[in-house]
């Protein structure tokens, strides 16, 4: 990103621009839990709305990974010993209350 009065260069970017109606989120499942999802299904994601409630939104996963991997240290499985998971993509609509690098929980 370019500052305030910082001279441009050919080849940077001066700015981002991105559609955020639509946000993808990454999450992590363990085998156990890769039979009971499949691509298409819709999902309930949890954001934090207040320290006592979660605001519900619906997702549907539009992509499973085929390779597992081993949990990234930013997940907090409530399976400590799993230690090894499947990447998953799930789209989000968003009214504005998804933020990049935001916290959530999936339901199924």
């Amino acid at each position: 990103m370019t500052e305030s009065s910082e001279m441009a260069i050919a080849g940077k970017a001066l700015y981002k621009i991105a559609d955020l109606s639509v946000m993808t989120l990454r999450a992590y499942f363990s085998g156990d839990q890769l039979p009971h999802i499949k691509i298409g299904q819709t999902v309930k994601v949890l954001i934090d709305e207040s320290k006592e409630s979660n605001r519900e939104l619906p997702g549907v996963i539009t992509w499973l990974s085929d390779q597992a991997e081993f949990t990234p240290k930013i997940v907090q499985t409530k399976e400590e010993r799993v230690n090894l998971v499947y990447a998953v993509k799930i789209q989000v609509q968003n009214d504005g209350a998804l933020k990049i690098g935001m916290p959530a929980e999936v339901n199924l």
